[in-house]
């Protein structure tokens, strides 16, 4: 059996009158910029969510990019707390708005952002503090937010992995001014190609960040502001739309395969599923694993697909060598990027594949 790491096939046959609805009508009006599908899903989106605005953008990064620059930090040079273990991209963001990365360790059970060692590392040219909600499970918000009140920083959030999830049945916005998306391929509610969002409750938020995706302007041609140029595509917005009534139930669908990986695995020496927090909606489903790169071969031979997220902390990327940071600085990220390993995981993947990935995992360990 050929298990893929993601497989989008399904998930498009089973929306298939939607899209294909919304790609009609979108050729019918033939306004392909920040039309009737991106307004559509940007109702529909904070909506579903139960937040007051969504303003998309052409990606996660951007989106990030767009929550900084809206909190006032463009251009400031001011240092934006991120964990270490994340996707380059948050980081690429922060140097994008003109801020710089201040990187934090994470916990060793959940590898979510360690709100001490996040606040030790709060120094004067201080200016954010922005959690990553990573592998689908929310970071402890209420915690995080005491610190940025405490130490004067802004809180915003990276839930580039988080579609749908929720910190104690709150909506991410209630804790801070900007939450940001990507609707990349691979994530739980995804486009065709590149797409993200900010979501917020703030009017004045929501207004700042239209103008900042658009050139500064006001639908016109006066750009008023320093500004990017980031837009959903219309056609990734008939796809999205058509994805996001069916979210709910791929993520559960998720937690149910994560929950037969979680008991597949039991007892298995060599891995250990990472700590998930409640309300995960389970992007990934992640382990710890030894011997990690002869595994990852060993399941490749017989069809198994696997990926890291992520192979190298962000301190010791070239991208960030100024950071100030060296191997040593940050141990428990560093060790996690040793070790971790993302297994197949899907809304349409069967259970008879979760239990095929684990039987090769146990012979991986049992020969070994």
């Amino acid at each position: 059996m050929t298990v893929p790491m993601v497989d989008l096939r399904p998930m498009l046959a089973a929306t298939e009158p939607a899209w294909r609805a919304n790609l009609d009508r979108l050729f019918e009006r033939s306004q392909f910029i920040l039309g009737e599908q991106v307004d559509a899903f940007e109702r529909e989106l904070a909506a579903a969510w139960g937040v007051r605005f969504a303003v998309t953008a052409g990606s996660g990064t951007a989106a990030i990019e767009l929550g900084i620059r809206a909190a006032g930090l463009a251009d400031s040079g001011a240092e934006v707390i991120v964990p270490a273990l994340t996707s380059p991209y948050t980081a690429q963001a922060i140097l994008a708005a003109g801020c710089r990365p201040r990187f934090a360790d994470v916990h060793p059970e959940t590898l979510l952002l360690n709100a001490e060692d996040a606040e030790a590392r709060v120094r004067k040219r201080a200016g954010a503090l922005l959690p990553v909600h990573l592998y689908g499970q929310p970071c402890d918000l209420p915690r995080l937010a005491a610190v940025a009140r405490r130490r004067g920083l802004v809180l915003l959030q990276d839930a580039c992995q988080a579609h749908g999830a929720q910190d104690a049945g709150r909506p991410f916005t209630s804790f801070s001014p900007a939450v940001a998306y990507s609707f990349y391929p691979t994530k739980n509610l995804p486009c065709l190609g590149d797409g993200g969002a900010v979501l917020t409750d703030s009017r004045v938020v929501a207004e700042k960040l239209r103008r900042l995706r658009d050139g500064g302007r006001r639908n016109d041609q006066v750009a008023r502001t320093r500004a990017v140029n980031s837009r959903l595509d219309e056609m990734q917005a008939c796809y999205l739309r058509a994805f996001l009534p069916k979210l709910a139930e791929w993520n559960q669908r998720r937690a149910r395969l994560a929950a037969v990986y979680d008991q597949a695995l039991a007892g298995c020496d060599g891995v250990r599923p990472i700590g998930r927090r409640a309300g995960s909606v389970c992007h990934l489903y992640v382990v710890r694993a030894a011997r990690r790169a002869r595994l990852r071969s060993f399941l490749a031979e017989r069809g198994v697909v696997t990926a890291v997220h992520y192979p190298v902390p962000l301190h010791l990327q070239p991208a960030f060598r100024d950071c100030g940071l060296k191997r040593g600085s940050l141990p428990v990220a560093e060790q996690a990027c040793r070790e971790v390993l993302s297994l197949p995981l899907g809304p349409y993947m069967p259970e008879t594949a979760v239990e095929a990935v684990v039987e090769r995992v146990r012979q991986f360990y049992s020969a070994a």
